[in-house]
């Protein structure tokens, strides 16, 4: 089966999306053993929902995919090129706004200070749609990642997380407990299964409603035809779009992505993530660090851990 074919027929629960910029409550630590399933599941999801911060926490949310990269013993490498796209994303949405506010600029030359103004105002709002989108997989990533590899929460995992993925997570969780590290191979077979889910349930239908309702026909034809740079591709190799819409050369311009950082090196591609120039000096001295001092500013230790347990050292079971 063709992977665009996989990914039309692909069936998944849709998340609940966090489009709201406020920050929910933060949760008491949950001891799954002794506490209801769905209270821990619950749980676990305001822990994603908080670490993924607001529309604007590109940074925030690259290191939260790296602690799930890291966590994994670089098995699961989508969280590794997400943090990719969440900072890269981060300075095109700064030369976004710059090339519109000068656009817009024009209007108010010609004395017409209103139109500048809902302009701009279109742009911010369709920025944020795409903020929003990558909040939301921040989310999910997370949550996904932390639900599949918990034994108490099977049921939920079961119910929650599509089978073919679920089966790809416990190969991934498996392969961390064991001390192993997956093939090529296999990590690509995980980031693709990952990669169709968050596609089909959160991105594709996303990406298709900010288009649809964003009217601003040359700044449109700009954000249809990205020419996205990674920090670790060759260059001058960016992977170039046709139609950012289109939900196939999406899924094509990722699997080139994986591929590309694949042939790089992982570790390369880990390090990298520095070259962006957003990330805090403290995240490069020790992201592992950077990341328990996150949890403990949101006032939590993790979903499933004791507030005694080493964040650093000891990885979930």
């Amino acid at each position: 089966m063709s992977v665009y074919r996989a990914f039309t027929t692909l069936q998944a629960r849709p998340p609940p999306s966090s489009r709201d910029n406020g920050t929910p409550p933060l949760f008491a630590t949950m001891n799954c053993a002794s506490t209801d399933i769905e209270n821990a599941v619950a749980a676990l999801r305001q822990e994603a929902t908080s670490l993924a911060g607001g529309l604007g926490d590109l940074a925030q949310r690259a290191s939260v995919y790296h602690h799930l990269y890291q966590h994994s013993e670089a098995n699961h490498c989508f969280p590794l090129l997400a943090a990719h796209g969440a900072l890269w994303a981060s300075g095109y949405f700064r030369s976004g706004m710059r090339v519109g506010s000068i656009l817009a600029w024009a209007h108010a030359a010609a004395g017409n200070q209103r139109r500048r103004r809902e302009l701009m105002q279109r742009l911010t709002r369709f920025a944020n749609d795409f903020r929003d989108i990558n909040r939301r997989v921040c989310v999910e990533t997370y949550f996904i990642y932390h639900l599949s590899s918990s034994d108490s929460l099977l049921p939920a995992a079961e119910r929650l997380i599509p089978s073919d993925l679920l089966s790809q997570m416990a190969r991934c969780h498996a392969a961390r407990r064991a001390g192993r590290t997956l093939s090529d191979r296999e990590r690509r077979s995980l980031f693709e299964a990952f990669f169709l889910w968050e596609q089909a349930t959160i991105v594709g239908p996303a990406v298709e409603k900010a288009f649809a309702e964003f009217d601003w026909p040359a700044i449109k034809a700009m954000a249809l035809r990205p020419r996205i740079s990674f920090a670790y591709l060759p260059r001058p190799t960016p992977l170039v779009f046709s139609s950012f819409s289109d939900t196939a050369e999406r899924i094509e311009k990722g699997l080139q992505a994986f591929d590309l950082a694949a042939s790089a090196g992982w570790d390369k591609v880990d390090r990298d993530l520095r070259n962006y120039g957003i990330l805090p000096s403290d995240f490069s001295v020790d992201p592992n660090q950077y990341f328990a001092n996150l949890l403990g500013s949101l006032g939590a230790y993790g979903a499933l851990e004791s507030p005694s347990r080493d964040l650093r050292n000891a990885p979930l079971q």
